[in-house]
């Protein structure tokens, strides 16, 4: 199974949030970090707002936060909230199998031990580095390295 860039888009949000929990951070910001189109990433944020994963903050000095602690966050959650048709990974309404085929049982099989596993890890998970990955999104060589360009 190929997850989507929307859901890939979402996981990077919230790791760039939960990698700057201290302040609020900017879609602009965001979309610079990744390399990510700013029309984009704002239908992802809004999914995401609209998930209860993160929240905006209006006005001049606003921006965009976690809903909740990193640690709170199941990965399996947002691939949930954030893939469509998620168990629908084999599409055979007119196959001449489908009343007796046991391929349907078994990609669902497939599907939940994937979320269970998802399940298992949260957003806080991913902040393998800190520093590092705080660097990286700034466009800045980790400490100790030097980036070639």
């Amino acid at each position: 199974m190929r997850l989507t860039l929307y859901t890939d888009f979402s996981l990077r949000v919230l790791i760039h949030l939960a990698l700057h929990e201290d302040r609020l951070c900017s879609i602009g910001e965001i979309a610079n970090a990744y390399s990510i189109s700013h029309n984009h990433l704002m239908k992802v944020v809004n999914g995401l707002v609209s998930g209860g994963f993160i929240e905006t903050v209006r006005g001049r000095s606003g921006g965009l936060r976690l809903a909740r602690a990193a640690k709170m966050i199941s990965v399996g959650a947002v691939v949930r909230h954030t893939e469509e048709g998620l168990h629908q990974l084999a599409d055979c309404p007119e196959c001449a199998l489908s009343p007796a085929c046991g391929l349907t049982g078994v990609l669902a099989q497939g599907v939940e031990a994937m979320l269970r596993v998802f399940d298992s890890y949260t957003v806080e998970d991913l902040l393998t580095d800190k520093i590092v990955m705080r660097r990286l999104t700034e466009r800045k060589p980790p400490l100790g390295f030097d980036l070639v360009e």
